[in-house]
């Protein structure tokens, strides 16, 4: 990583969606008959929409990290809030939801030994490198939130159209 982004072919990098690829799969696998018992923590969610939306979602985490291994920038902002986000999808819903609700939240696993530990070893690194400040880290994932909470309901809805019976 270097002050306008990660170091061009930085391979390290590539444990951020391969540990994202994962946790998604964990909830792929088992969250839609969670999600029926899980109250207030999350909505019943059908597996097909679920599954198209986690998918998307997937494919996005690989491309915006080649993207900002090519292009860093904005790109590697935006793979940062992205960590961020995943970093705080830890503890809310997962964690929170697992000792809520006395029951395991899927995900968990996966968030607690790949998720954080990948995440937090990518963001010291950003940071020891100055590839990184908090104000512009704090922005990007604000901004990655929203797009990611804009986009869950219509990735559903897109799932459910594409998919139905």
């Amino acid at each position: 990583m270097t002050s306008s982004g990660p170091r061009r072919r930085s391979p390290v990098l590539w444990l951020f969606p391969i540990a994202f690829a994962l946790h998604n799969l964990e909830e792929a696998i088992w969250l839609p008959g969670w999600s029926r018992y899980a109250g207030r923590f999350h909505p019943p969610v059908g597996a097909v929409e679920l599954r198209f939306a986690l998918a998307v979602l997937t494919v996005g985490g690989f491309l915006l990290t080649a993207m900002a291994l090519r292009r860093g920038g904005r790109w590697f902002l935006a793979l940062t809030g992205l960590w961020g986000v995943m970093l705080l999808n830890v503890l809310f819903p997962h964690l929170l939801a697992t000792v809520a609700l006395g029951r395991y939240a899927p995900g968990l696993a996966t968030a607690l030994l790949l998720i954080l530990p990948v995440n937090a070893y990518l963001l010291r690194r950003a940071f020891q490198e100055r590839a990184l400040t908090p104000g512009r880290f704090a922005r990007a994932c604000a901004v990655v939130a929203l797009v990611i909470v804009g986009a869950i309901p219509l990735l559903f809805w897109l799932g459910r159209f594409l998919f139905a019976a």
